[in-house]
């Protein structure tokens, strides 16, 4: 690459060179991140030359990583939801599964506050539930009326199990839910329940998040109920509400309206 810039010596190196080798990278197909990388590898070798005393300034001192393309997380429609969710069965393992899964939809849980939960940090009188999320803060949200309603059937039955601790969600031996058992859980009622996309945990989460911003509008509030200490990671949901909204004024706009004749 130095040889296309037509640089045979590292004092000739400058920061507009610098930028065109990383677009010809850019235009050779490397991803943001590699590219990164070599921005990074460059800069350590040139602050070495710099030390030894080769190179007076460093030339890639001002020059920013390129962004990383955001992967915008994939939700489920509601329609789709409600398919995952219409489960007719008195299984105790099924009962369980499905209070499970209309939590997370429900309240927008981790994978990892799910499977912490436990019977003190619910409130079912009050339909809500206490979670401690990333760094250990502590938050309280709803729970709808189908979670409520499912949590209470598994609950009838969770003693059938023999439970060992205070885990909501118990495994066959009256032990505390795995994480994998949890994943592995879903995507097999992903797979029962005839859904077009694998069932993740994460994804429930997301399809709460999306959801209720396409409901509400209200950024701040679907933060607070994400337990998102930035308003920046939850603005990642705006972007998928706007493919709602696009849908939206596609349909209702008068000038968006496709002529039918």
């Amino acid at each position: 690459m130095l040889q296309q810039a037509e640089v045979t010596r590292w004092q000739e190196l400058d920061a507009s060179t610098v930028r065109w080798i990383l677009s010809q990278s850019h235009k050779q197909g490397l991803s943001a991140k590699s590219i990164g990388l070599r921005l990074v590898a460059l800069r350590q070798f040139l602050a070495f030359l710099v030390k030894q005393g080769e190179l007076k300034v460093n030339p890639t001192l001002g020059i920013k990583s390129p962004k990383a393309n955001k992967h915008l997380p994939k939700n489920i429609d509601a329609e789709q939801i409600g398919q995952l969710l219409n489960i007719d069965s008195n299984e105790p393992l099924d009962l369980r599964d499905v209070a499970m899964m209309e939590l997370m939809y429900s309240s927008g849980l981790r994978l990892s506050e799910l499977q912490g939960l436990d019977l003190g940090d619910m409130d079912l009188p009050n339909r809500e539930v206490r979670l401690l999320g990333k760094g250990n803060k502590e938050r309280i949200v709803p729970i709808g009326s189908k979670a409520l309603d499912a949590i209470e059937q598994w609950l009838a039955v969770r003693g059938q199990f023999h439970p060992k601790d205070n885990a909501v969600f118990l495994n066959q031996r009256g032990g505390r839910l795995s994480h994998r058992s949890i994943q592995l859980a879903m995507k097999k009622w992903g797979q029962k329940q005839a859904l077009d996309t694998h069932l993740h945990p994460h994804k429930l989460r997301h399809s709460f998040a999306t959801h209720m911003l396409e409901a509400s509008q209200d950024l701040r509030a679907v933060q607070e109920l994400l337990g998102h200490s930035s308003l920046s990671t939850t603005q990642i949901y705006t972007h998928l509400d706007f493919q709602y909204l696009a849908r939206i004024y596609d349909l209702a706009h008068p000038r968006a309206k496709r002529n039918k004749y």
